[in-house]
């Protein structure tokens, strides 16, 4: 394997800049300053918290309903104004880092992202929480792919799928645990505390930024920023997940979701077209003639689809389907954090031997029979049978999360290592960002159409027009729309009607991503080992 010359970048102080080559293994370990392990630690921490944010809120979306009065909508923007912030920034914050240093990037997004959290907690509005979770995307950005550079330039060559692997099983064990921990923390505290715990832990990050990390900067990093590129792109993308958002409110035959989506195509086509013509384009779109490397992309947005948008429901179904606490909820999605936590190490080894293809298609394969799973749950479902579904998705998530990082990043060169990083959060990001849409406008459309006629059925006083939207709307949370002072068998048949009806849009959900899970699978079969797995010239120094 040929060693990647790098540019070792002058810390505070220094005169000069040296150039260096990865060490051969068993270099001597030289101080903290760049040593790879405690470089792992600390970016594991600042990567945390970005990771815990994209499910630990989702437990804590039926308190911020309640207690600022949002509307489902409104729920949905809560996720979605941070997913999509994050999807449409990603790649841009990766190519920064690429051009100033990880080291920098990576700092401002810990810092910007603690602030934007604490701003979020002292919110007492959905439309604060809502501005200040698109500033958490933001800063989030700065920090995912900046990470993942850091240890690409970092790490000897021999350790570097291990360090990977470890930082996957930290960014799949912080996902699947953030609703045991939002649980505790709402019930136990507030929703704001969801937020505010991010404060001491992003300062904890900086604190050990400030003190371990390195830049490194490849010898041959981009020199230019493509600007227009950077709106193409970032447009695109937004016309894209608001079309798709938008879709249940105006109607897929509207003219506005068609306007939005032919927007977003003539938007990636310009892009395309502008970044063939660019010197030093945002995305070389040369990396995607790696076959690997674009099925790793593309099964991470699918992946991502089935997890991030059943999970979104999932919290609904527990808490005001079963009536659980926060709490309760959480710890019924131990299997799922359990098998996260244990399965990620264990695929990171099986795939550094046996390379990524069959545990990447496996892992799928027990994502999409998990969902079908999900999709036979019913408001009288036991927590055996929930505890089978929820384990088995975990088991198969936990090799995806491990190998699509290697190869994606794998298989870009090392001065693209931002970019290749911003690839992989992007299209999770992505992917999460559609699943929500998508399920949700799948779970909305089959609730409006199902509430009517079970409403009816059940002999219910007629609603009028008004009256039912309000209704469909708090069922597809599964709320109960039961007026005060409702007779109490008015009642039950009211919340049998309406857990009823949010069981058959969840079900429809869940089938859809066991759909897009069995995609995924033919579309593992296409990934391979990175060929560019070489470390970058910080090894050097450990």
């Amino acid at each position: 394997m040929t060693s990647q010359t790098t540019v070792d970048a002058t810390e505070p102080g220094d005169k000069t800049s040296r150039t260096s080559t990865a060490p051969t293994a068993g270099a001597p370990e030289r101080g903290l300053r760049g040593h790879p392990w405690l470089t792992l630690v600390s970016v594991a921490i600042g990567v945390m918290m970005v990771a815990l944010d994209g499910t630990i809120v989702a437990i804590a979306n039926p308190a911020i309903a309640k207690d600022l009065g949002a509307s489902f909508a409104d729920v949905q923007w809560i996720t979605n104004a941070y997913f999509l912030s994050l999807a449409v920034t990603l790649i841009t914050a990766g190519k920064l880092g690429d051009r100033f240093g990880h080291r920098q990037t990576f700092l401002i997004g810990v810092v910007g992202f603690a602030a934007a959290s604490g701003a979020i907690g002292l919110s007492n509005s959905i439309a604060f929480v809502v501005t200040f979770r698109v500033f958490q995307g933001l800063f989030g950005a700065l920090l995912m792919p900046a990470a993942l550079g850091l240890l690409r330039a970092t790490f000897p060559a021999e350790k570097l799928n291990m360090a990977i692997g470890i930082w996957g099983m930290v960014i799949g064990a912080s996902t699947a645990g953030g609703p045991i921990l939002g649980g505790l923390l709402v019930q136990h505290v507030s929703w704001q505390s969801v937020f505010f715990i991010n404060v001491p832990v992003g300062a904890l990050a900086l604190i050990l930024g400030l003190l371990i990390l390195r830049d490194h900067r490849a010898q041959n990093a981009p020199r230019s920023f493509d600007l227009l590129g950077i709106g193409l792109l970032s447009g695109a993308m937004f016309c894209l997940v608001w079309a798709l958002i938008k879709a249940p409110a105006w109607g897929w035959g509207d003219g506005r979701t068609w306007l939005f989506i032919g927007a977003s195509v003539l938007g990636f086509a310009l892009f395309s077209f502008w970044e063939n013509r660019m010197k030093e384009p945002l995305i070389p779109l040369a990396l995607f003639r790696s076959v690997p490397l674009s099925a790793g992309v593309v099964l991470m947005v699918l992946m991502a689809i089935a997890f991030m948008g059943g999970l979104f429901f999932v919290t609904f179904y527990l808490q005001n389907v079963h009536g659980m606490t926060p709490v309760d909820a959480g710890l019924h999605l131990l299997p799922l954090t359990g098998m996260m936590i244990v399965g990620s190490p264990l695929a990171g080894a099986v795939i550094t031997k046996a390379g990524p293809r069959i545990p990447l298609a496996g892992g799928m394969v027990l994502t999409a029979v998990a969902m079908f799973g999900m999709s036979r749950l019913e408001a009288g479902t036991g927590s055996a049978v929930m505890s089978i579904w929820f384990a088995l998705l975990g088991l198969g998530l936990a090799p995806v999360m491990v190998g699509a990082t290697e190869v994606i990043v794998g298989n870009a060169p090392m001065e693209l290592s931002g970019v290749a990083g911003g690839l992989q959060q992007a299209a999770m990001q992505i992917g999460g960002s559609l699943g929500t849409a998508v399920l949700g406008a799948v779970m909305a459309s089959r609730v409006d159409g199902d509430l009517p006629g079970n409403w009816a059925a059940a002999k219910l006083p007629p609603l009028t027009p008004a009256q039912l939207d309000m209704a469909s709307q708090a069922v597809q949370q599964g709320v109960a729309p039961v007026p005060k002072g409702v007779p109490t068998a008015i009642a039950a048949k009211i919340t049998g009607v309406a857990h009823d009806t949010f069981i058959s849009g969840m079900s429809l959900a869940c089938l859809v991503a066991a759909g897009v899970a069995a995609v995924a699978v033919l579309v593992a079969l296409l990934t391979k080992r990175g060929e560019n797995g070489e470390a970058g010239a910080g090894a050097a120094h450990i």
